[in-house]
């Protein structure tokens, strides 16, 4: 069954599976949220990529971010890529955070600044799933036996870095013995880079394999308007008319909502909650980039006014999420209750 599904479309990440496995919660499972954090160098956003000149001053941020996780009841996913750790400081505030049992760590490969160093730097080569498979096999697997190196406990999930899966990705990570991705961003299209389109897969968790062996968590993004249900048709049909969903959001007919408190509001975020509590969505994953922590390391947090907005809309989205009977989740419970279910 499990070679059966490797050659299947299910098992490419790339590609929405034509007849999606999705997870059968248990009923007290409820609905629950996940808080992931890109946990990152920090470069120029606008600028090529390239193997040097980053950034770690925003890492002593992370202390602050992790108490105020604690506050407000959230267990965040720190998603680690190869800068983070080469940071002492990072890594003992992490750990701290790890050993205490309120934070979880994954892998995120950013592959132009993880060795080994063979790829020409581009940005067809800044989405790992388009590297040979050996050498997306060979960035993964350095990154993720140093991330339990430094600190100390086996990474229980991965994100492709620009959510850039390709057609080995997911058997990459079940030889790996990693059960979690969460790579897929619904709704949204990289192709134009050459990245993976995920315009049509699906918005709930679902089985990548027919092994059952890797669960896939996608970030959440929903339509909101009163075409939302042609979202997905009406978003093909941008590529061939660019003004056509910008108009429609300007109308208020149709917009598309990432529960991220970069570039969306408060007011945005919780119509985007309504719509996937409403839809009966089992899970919310919530994303955000940890340089936003800091001022003046993405373009969502260029000052520290900017970088408060983040936390005062993590504290709002939280309220909100309470008083929607929506509870906070580790990976761990997410995996025990897909198994509990099968």
């Amino acid at each position: 069954m499990a070679a059966d599904s490797e050659q299947s479309p299910a098992s490419s990440l790339a590609q929405p599976p034509a007849n999606p496995d999705l997870v059968l919660f248990p009923q007290g499972f409820g609905q629950r949220v996940l808080l992931t954090i890109d946990t990152e160098e920090e470069f120029d956003w606008s600028a090529p990529f390239q193997r040097k000149g980053y950034g770690l001053e925003h890492v002593r941020e992370l202390a602050r971010f992790q108490g105020f996780c604690e506050e407000i009841g959230a267990h965040p996913v720190y998603l680690i890529d190869w800068p983070i750790t080469q940071s002492p400081e990072a890594v003992e505030i992490i750990r701290d955070a790890l050993d205490g049992g309120v934070a979880e760590v994954g892998v995120q490969l950013h592959p132009w600044v993880n060795p080994p160093f063979e790829e020409e730097v581009t940005t067809l080569n800044s989405f790992a799933g388009n590297l040979s498979p050996d050498l997306e096999a060979a960035k993964f697997n350095t990154l993720r036996d140093r991330i339990e190196e430094v600190f100390e406990v086996a990474p229980l999930a991965y994100r492709a870095g620009r959510y850039g899966v390709g057609a080995k990705t997911a058997a990459l990570l079940t030889q790996a013995g990693l059960a979690i991705d969460t790579s897929v961003r619904t709704l949204f299209d990289y192709s134009a880079q050459g990245g993976p389109d995920f315009s049509n897969h699906p918005a709930a968790p679902y089985w990548v394999d027919g092994a059952r062996s890797l669960l896939e968590l996608p970030v959440t993004s929903v339509y909101w308007g009163v075409l939302r249900q042609q979202g997905r048709t009406l978003h093909r049909l941008q590529r061939y008319i660019p003004t056509l969903f910008g108009a429609f959001s300007r109308m208020r007919l149709l917009e598309r909502i990432a529960l991220t408190p970069e570039g969306v509001s408060v007011d945005e975020a919780i119509r985007g909650i309504d719509i996937a509590l409403d839809d009966g969505l089992p899970l919310l994953v919530l994303s955000l980039h940890s340089p936003s922590l800091a001022p003046g390391f993405t373009p969502y947090a260029s000052n520290i006014a900017e970088v408060e907005a983040i936390y005062e809309w993590l504290r709002a989205v939280y309220a909100y999420l309470r008083q929607r009977g929506v509870a906070s989740v580790t990976l761990t419970e997410i995996l025990e209750a897909a198994r509990t279910k099968g």
